[in-house]
């Protein structure tokens, strides 16, 4: 961590630099890549997000490296109107019109200056006198020309002559610079420097140089307002003023953030600037804005690309034509990296946006239309997460934020819909698997709610009973397991008969509640009766009648029948390694139960290579740190076949 930086060198003949931020701490990379490159190219161009620190780092560059240069000037350049007034007012400093640009110059003559150039350049559009500043740009060395807040790039060379021999520090949105500087990106910061500097500007700490020397509550709470401000510098720097000015504390700032989040980030300056940026690209670009108002009601990290593709057509007529055209969508997205207020990562295929740009966004929005995006993310979310499979888990995984995000509209809105349950039901399930079990039940809560209200006694209901039954017996809580299970079987066998392969499911469920509980006479008759449905619905070879001979074989072994557990284990495991392939999952179940078997029987010679082999898989599928990873997997549902897919719905 770096304080504000160590005293500047002697100032130089000619500057009209902005004041130094007493406040700046940190960007020590940034500066140093900017120093780097400014030796080499001569030509720097900052960019990112407005409120992100960009003209505070260019000055505080200028500040520090003051004594290297002849001249230093700072000129607005958000227009071609400002720019022009910059450079005739350094004109008029510089003294170009035939005095000696080396002498010192009165303030009031430079005042008069630039007044009488300034005044020539309105009555003459064609006056010379950019000509004349960009002539000693090119003569003079030594120089060091800031252009702040560069909106249109296409500008800079006009001004700035390729050839010229001091430096160029631009501060910019676009990313896209091409070969006009050399581009150095400014990022939010980290939450150690957002909490340091923000304490810097509340005054907590004064001349120390780190955060350590506040309290531990105060770093704590400092740490969760520069988190809840995402680590915008701006708002970081107002929200120190804010407590300076009312001496209202860190939890009482916290606790006003909570409450007045839209008020106190509709006060930021930032807020402004983004503001006049979505007005720019609601004229040009409708599209462009319609794509940015979808982000703003999703996860602001790793947006994945094809919620736009795949979920082209919940997205409504402007963005659906976007999403099913990759050429378009670049066009669409250019127009937002323009302004900085998205990031794109072509390696991840995906977006970012800012958690403050987020809320203007929806704070500008009337109710109706936030409701109207936020039902169409959890639309798009949910068309795009996949039935659940295990060849889908690295999908599943790469939309989870999102999904997660949903829960939470799905929740403020209270929506209903079916595609709402749909969507928490797959998530969940998917968490599930993953032995990730705190995540679970709220997901699956919310969704057997929604479906209950919406349907009444449906098997979608019947679904997420099971669902939630199998949660509760994998956490030990038995009492809770078996009434949903029953309830389950009762809502199966009304709306689709005895024999549903949905049946089998809450069969094999209470089987094995049973038999966990030493009930083995009751359990053995669920799941044969269970078996029989599989096989006659689904065939003798799918990977769900797998299922159901591996727990007949377990229960067999329970109960010292080893001849025809060994016989159901095996055919079990031929079933899943040629439905499910030979490195998945629920294969290395299958071994696992074969090798205990053997165990049980003292042949461990057999019994070892198929424990090694079940592990290999477990830790290849799942990951080291998942609960079931080496070890029998406390399980009641369906494997990940075809037809659990539809059980995960």
């Amino acid at each position: 961590m770096e304080d504000a930086a160590s005293p500047a060198g002697p100032k130089v003949a000619l500057s009209n630099l902005p004041d130094r931020n007493q406040f700046f701490i940190g960007r020590k990379e940034v500066l140093a890549k900017i120093q780097e490159a400014l030796a080499t190219q001569r030509r720097v161009a900052l960019s990112g997000l407005g409120g992100v620190g960009k003209t505070q780092t260019a000055v505080e560059y200028a500040h520090r490296h003051l004594s290297e240069y002849k001249y230093a000037f700072f000129i607005t350049a958000d227009s071609g109107e400002t720019l022009t007034s910059g450079y005739v007012a350094i004109a008029g400093i510089l003294k170009l019109l035939g005095s000696d640009s080396r002498d010192q110059i009165h303030p009031v003559e430079a005042v008069m200056s630039w007044f009488t150039l300034h005044l020539s350049f309105v009555r003459h559009p064609q006056s010379n006198t950019i000509e004349a500043l960009k002539d000693w740009l090119t003569s003079h060395d030594g120089w060091l020309l800031i252009l702040d807040n560069v909106d249109n790039l296409d500008m800079v060379p006009e001004f700035v002559p390729m050839g010229s021999k001091g430096h160029l520090l631009l501060t910019t949105q676009a990313t896209a610079i091409g070969p006009i500087a050399q581009p150095v990106d400014i990022k939010k910061m980290g939450r150690d420097e957002g909490a340091f500097f923000l304490l810097r500007r509340a005054n907590y700490i004064v001349d120390d140089k780190s955060l350590e020397a506040a309290d531990h509550d105060v770093q704590v709470q400092a740490k969760e307002i520069a988190a809840q401000l995402d680590g915008l510098p701006l708002a970081l720097d107002q929200a120190g003023a804010y407590l300076d000015k009312t001496r209202c504390g860190l939890y009482g700032y916290l606790r006003r953030y909570q409450n007045h989040a839209p008020e106190l980030v509709q006060q930021s300056l930032a807020a402004t600037t983004w503001a006049l940026s979505f007005e720019k690209i609601e004229q040009a670009n409708r599209a462009a804005a319609e794509l940015l108002k979808f982000c703003a009601f999703l996860h602001p990290d790793g947006i994945p690309e094809e919620l736009f593709s795949i979920g082209a057509s919940e997205l409504g007529s402007k963005l659906e034509r976007v999403g099913s055209d990759a050429f378009e969508f670049d066009k669409t997205v250019s127009e937002l990296l323009a302004y900085s207020l998205i990031r794109r990562d072509p390696k991840s295929g995906t977006l970012e946006i800012h958690r403050l740009v987020q809320e203007v966004l929806k704070q500008g929005m009337e109710e109706g239309k936030q409701r109207l995006w936020a039902e169409r993310a959890v639309r798009v979310v949910n068309q795009v997460f996949p039935s659940l499979e295990f060849s889908t888990w690295a999908l599943c995984e790469r939309l989870l934020a999102q999904a997660h995000a949903c829960a939470e509209l799905i929740k403020q809105w209270d929506f209903e819909f079916p595609e709402a349950a749909l969507l928490l039901n797959k998530a969940g399930y998917y968490v599930n698997e993953r032995g990730r079990y705190s995540e679970v039940e709220p997901l699956y809560q919310r969704a057997l709610g929604i479906r209950e209200k919406a349907l009444g006694e449906h098997p979608d209901v019947a679904t997420s009973l099971n669902n939630l039954a199998e949660l509760y017996h994998r956490q030990g809580e038995y009492g809770k397991v078996e009434p949903l299970f029953e309830r389950a079987l009762a809502i199966w066998e009304k709306a689709s008969g005895p024999i549903a392969p949905d049946l089998a499911r809450s069969l094999q469920g209470l089987a094995v509640l049973n038999r966990r509980q030493g009930r083995n006479r009751d359990a053995e008759p669920l799941l044969k009766r269970a078996l029989e449905i599989c096989e006659g619905s689904l065939g003798p070879k799918h990977a769900d009648v797998g299922w159901k001979l591996e727990y007949l074989a377990e229960l067999c072994r329970d109960q010292d029948r080893y001849d025809p557990a060994e016989s159901l284990f095996e055919r079990a495991l031929m079933i899943r390694e040629k439905a499910l392939g030979l490195m998945h999952p629920e294969v290395a179940r299958s071994l696992q139960g074969l090798a205990e078997l053997y165990r049980r029987q003292s042949q461990h010679g057999d019994a070892e290579p198929l424990f090694k082999r079940a592990l290999t898989i477990r830790e290849q599928a799942l990951g080291p740190e998942h609960p079931e990873g080496g070890q029998e997997p406390q399980r009641l549902g369906a494997p990940l076949s075809t037809h659990s897919q539809n059980l995960a719905n």
